[in-house]
């Protein structure tokens, strides 16, 4: 009996590597297009205000219109997609019930992960399309369009579309600031109702 660490194989290593998308093998998969981008990411932002690092997914019907959706928080850093299915499947679970019965998917789940950083691909986007590719053959969906939003706006991964607004700061404009009363005012706000009483 050997005790200690079992190195990696050539497989698991490649089988984790293939956790990912690039760019190319994205555009390859035939993603439907979103006919107003612009309009998506802005009511996707209004209705969650996602702040980095938070990921929306959404699922959308035949007609466009959206049927769920869903704003988690996320581990940065991650590049196996493999966390990102697990992560996005969850999710749909809750806010949508599957389309397995159906032989040809007819609603679309698009994507969007609030993130730090540059508005291109990267490889932690890699894992997030690989994901939402996954997530969507388990849950019966079509996988849809893939939206980075940062500081510098958005953008739709593979489809040459961005925008400056919403933008991952913009969270901060759209909170109502709290309304802030100094001590003593507080106090005698206290006492007043108080005798009110």
């Amino acid at each position: 009996m050997t005790i200690g660490f079992v190195p990696e194989t050539s497989s698991a290593t490649a089988s984790f590597v293939a956790r990912t998308l690039e760019p190319t093998e994205w555009a390859d998969m035939d993603v439907p297009l979103l006919a107003s981008p612009r309009e998506v990411v802005k009511d996707l932002y209004a209705r969650h205000l996602p702040a980095p690092p938070t990921a929306v997914v959404a699922a959308y019907d035949p007609d466009g219109r959206i049927r769920a959706s869903a704003s988690f928080g996320y581990r940065t850093g991650v590049v196996d997609g493999w966390e990102r299915r697990n992560a996005l499947l969850s999710h749909l679970r809750r806010v949508i019930p599957h389309d397995l019965r159906l032989r040809n998917p007819v609603r679309t789940a698009v994507l969007m992960v609030s993130r730090d950083g540059i508005p291109g691909w990267t490889s932690q986007d890699g894992a997030w399309m690989w994901g939402l590719r996954d997530a969507c053959t388990l849950h019966g969906l079509r996988c849809g369009s893939y939206v980075t939003l940062t500081r510098d706006g958005w953008n739709v991964i593979g489809e040459n579309r961005a925008g400056r607004t919403p933008n991952a700061a913009s969270w901060s404009h759209a909170r109502p600031e709290p309304h802030r009363t100094d001590p003593a005012t507080a106090m005698a706000n206290a006492l007043r109702q108080a005798s009110v009483r």
